[in-house]
């Protein structure tokens, strides 16, 4: 190692470097995303530490009296203000920033300051002193004696390509964050999005199984009735009978999936315990002419989040691969310091100091080396997560439009066959009623009309949601959910 020392009566002008913007560590994708497409009603059991931070929240404010009125767009807002994946994700931003903080602090001058009053003995036997060795005698203990020094001082760096480098990488890592908080947003509206869905889906369920309760009912009547008066075996009413208790009993689980998914949603969203409130908005459809895939596709790869945020970890691995080369450079740096020294501060005189120094690494046991192959296997890391998420993206697109197309056409589907069966249906009540058949026709009408409104509602469902995760994919949920719901490109 070369040192250069320079002592002079006053401090050489100081080349500070440029300060670059600020920047941190990169932060771990938040959380993996879950399928939004769980059918309604479907049962699940769920584990300790398996649930995603976006199926919760941190509730805002307290339960009041008051029926809340919900409506979709406010239900995506307060998922933004409250949702636990979006907290989590800016508390990482935040994590982030404090890293680039502190790369940054090598490269930025130190200066700090120090005041010292000291007094103190000296016990000259310890130190070895005889008296026999002096033609005086020696005290034992001298002092006490006092000694003021009050001095403040500063290092630079002046030149360290290493910490440079590591700087930028840490800035790449905090634009890398801060794409991800972004990325976390599409995936609050994601969520809330599937949830309000459901929730209307299961809606829906409720007011179909109630009129074809109604439905049951008026066949168990009339089945009765005619049974009374002698025109219709006892089989026609014990028939008619199973079918009313079959659909109250799907009526009961409706009931229980509705108020079950809406405690969904109020975790989702940050809803206060015990909070009452209605859904506003019934299932909407209105049809989305799509666009060529191709420009879906060229939006995505330039307004998705984690895409962006995976291209900043790989500029990051790269300056810190970088960095991890320059350890093998010289560094340069500066450190000076005045101050007033002596016995009191009245009996004291000011004195200083400038060392400047050039550091040169001939050999450092393998560190160099050892460091590059980290920033290597980290860079390639990088690289082959960025070339995936390329990847998923067009899956993701494709995948969106894919469902959006079918979606669309089994609601047209669905929405003719409900009409066909609610036909049917009252074809066979007025045959059972003229005599002409038994009930067994008019409870076949019956259950197809359940199924085909069933299928009516699970396309509708299907529909929006694909809706939503098209608007996902190309990174414009948080705008464009609304947009898309109506229909708009």
């Amino acid at each position: 190692m070369l040192r250069l020392s320079i002592k002079g009566g006053c401090f050489p002008s100081l080349a500070l470097l440029t300060l670059l913007p600020l920047t941190l560590l990169p932060l771990p994708k938040l959380v993996a995303q879950t399928s939004p497409s769980i059918p309604a009603g479907s049962s699940s059991v769920s584990l300790p530490g398996s649930q995603s931070p976006f199926t919760g929240s941190e509730p805002e404010g307290k339960a009041t009296s008051e029926v809340l009125q919900l409506g979709f767009q406010e239900a995506i807002e307060r998922g933004l203000r409250t949702n636990l994946g979006l907290l989590i994700s800016g508390d990482q931003t935040l994590t982030a920033r404090g890293e680039r903080w502190k790369e940054l602090s090598n490269l930025l001058p130190n200066l700090g300051a120090r005041v010292q009053e000291d007094v103190q003995t000296e016990s000259l036997t310890a130190l070895g002193f005889k008296s026999s060795l002096f033609p005086f005698p020696l005290p034992r203990v001298i002092g006490p004696f006092n000694y003021f020094d009050a001095r403040a001082s500063l290092t630079q760096s002046l030149f360290n390509f290493r910490d440079y480098e590591q700087e930028r990488s840490a800035t790449e890592r905090l634009k890398s964050a801060q794409y991800s908080y972004k990325d976390a947003r599409e995936l609050v509206v994601l969520a809330v999005g599937n949830a309000y869905l459901q929730a209307i889906a299961n809606a829906s369920r409720i007011e179909t199984s109630e009129a074809q309760v109604a439905s049951a009912q008026a066949l168990f009547d009339k089945a009765t009735d005619q049974q009374k008066a002698g025109l219709t075996p006892s089989i026609d009413t014990l028939r008619s009978q199973v079918e009313l208790q079959t659909r109250q009993q799907q009526l009961i689980a409706a009931r229980n999936d509705f108020a079950k998914q809406k405690l969904s949603l109020a975790r989702i969203i940050g809803l206060p315990s015990g909070q009452e409130f209605t859904l506003t908005e019934k299932a909407p459809y209105q049809a989305l002419v799509p666009l060529p895939i191709e420009i879906y596709l060229q939006r995505a790869y330039l307004a998705r989040s984690d895409y962006m945020a995976a291209q900043a970890q790989v500029r990051a691995a790269e300056l810190a691969r970088r960095g991890a080369a320059a350890g093998r450079y010289p560094t340069a740096d500066l450190s000076a310091n005045f101050g007033d020294i002596g016995i009191t501060p009245g009996e004291s005189n000011g004195t200083w100091q400038v060392n400047g120094g050039i550091d040169i690494p001939i050999f450092a046991g393998g560190r160099v080396h050892s460091d590059i192959l980290e920033a290597d296997a980290q860079l390639k890391q990088a690289r082959s997560q960025l070339g995936n998420l390329r990847g998923q993206i067009d899956y993701e697109v494709r995948s969106a439009l894919l469902d959006l197309n079918s979606a669309a056409d089994q609601v047209n589907v669905a929405r003719s066959s409900v009409d066909l069966a609610e036909q049917a249906l009252a074809q066979s009540r007025d045959r059972f009623s003229a005599g002409v058949t038994d009930n067994l026709e008019v409870v076949q009408a019956q259950e197809a009309v359940a199924s085909a409104h069933e299928s009516y509602i699970e396309s509708l469902y299907a529909h929006n949601l694909a809706k939503v995760e098209l608007a996902r994919a190309i990174g414009d949920a948080e705008q464009g959910v609304k947009r898309y719901l109506k229909g708009e490109k």
